[in-house]
């Protein structure tokens, strides 16, 4: 909900999902969007959700495996489309070979910009992995075969270079970048400044990428006056109101304007440091997790520790709010 409001993104894709069916509909209800497309699971395991906001985006799904969601995406401000494929590959190499075979045949379907995203579930070069066992050859040669075919660009990342990890002390710590987005030549000439950043990681094995189309454009942060039911709660609130009102009872509009600016500066005093906190925690936790990446240690794996268990102190001081 968090990665939601401070990204606002206008489509989404969440992979290894473990729900399907009721529990997953009941789950999307709690998100902003309302155009969605659900793989089942495959026992206790896989699934993945495509959503999307339909007055930004239209989203004709193409085809759907347990491993992949391929759809049309049409901007609605634009004339352009392309398509968008989700991806989990599976963790089992025979069914990642049913897969990258799977995307030769929807390469040569379509002559469309085209953008792959997700989990693959595969390391394909030396320095995406660190501890553990060495990477195998024939599992690179694979994928690598299947990517080059179509001509597929890895779009890069700023961010921590590891998008996954056993979560191990340091003796037994495994990281790779498992995650990926990749695109073909039109796409990559379409979307000539396009990005993708390796978000922190806070309670799942896998970091979050944002793949961020017109780096440039910054949403406008002035935000309407909302009237937040938790301040209700706080002991200082009625003050707030009867302050605004006295004196005034003649004035509505005054009164309204002067409830809003105290309130507004109430707020952020005695509400808003949390969610300053909870950003300034997410910060930490990418700085921990990029030096973590690049120089494993005792203190750092420690610190990260501390910083999850400061983050959902704050979840639950916010739930509690």
């Amino acid at each position: 909900m968090d990665l939601v409001e401070w990204n606002s993104p206008i489509l989404i894709v969440i992979t290894e999902t473990r729900m399907n069916g009721a529990s997953a509909l009941e789950m999307i209800e709690t998100l902003p969007f309302d155009g969605a497309k659900v793989t089942d699971t495959i026992g206790f395991a896989g699934g993945i959700w495509l959503l999307w906001r339909t007055d930004s985006v239209q989203v004709d799904v193409l085809a759907t495996t347990e491993q992949e969601i391929h759809a049309i995406i049409r901007v609605r401000s634009q004339t352009l489309s392309w398509i968008i494929s989700a991806i989990y590959a599976s963790p089992r190499f025979a069914e990642r070979c049913m897969l990258w075979e799977n995307l030769k045949l929807i390469s040569n379907l379509h002559d469309l910009p085209w953008a792959l995203m997700g989990d693959f579930n595969e390391v394909i070069s030396e320095g995406g992995k660190f501890g553990g066992n060495p990477t195998c050859q024939r599992r690179v040669r694979a994928i690598l075969d299947c990517i080059n075919e179509y001509q597929m660009m890895d779009l890069g990342f700023s961010g921590p270079k590891f998008t996954w990890t056993n979560k191990r002390e340091l003796g037994g710590l495994i990281q790779c970048r498992l995650d990926r987005c990749w695109a073909n030549p039109s796409w990559k000439a379409y979307f000539l400044k396009a990005s993708v950043t390796h978000l922190a990681r806070v309670n799942s094995d896998h970091c979050l990428l944002l793949l961020n189309l017109y780096p440039n454009l910054v949403a406008n942060s002035n935000k309407p006056f909302r009237f937040q039911p938790m301040w209700l709660s706080h002991k200082d609130f009625p003050a707030i109101v009867r302050d605004s009102w006295e004196g005034r009872e003649e004035d509505l509009p005054g009164a309204v304007t002067r409830f809003t600016q105290k309130a507004q500066t109430w707020n952020k005093e005695v509400f808003g440091n949390i969610f300053v906190r909870k950003r300034q925690i997410m910060a930490r936790l990418l700085g921990t997790q990029k030096a973590l990446a690049n120089n494993p240690n005792n203190f750092l794996i420690n610190l990260q520790d501390q910083l999850f268990e400061e983050y959902n102190v704050i979840l639950q001081i916010e739930e509690e709010l």
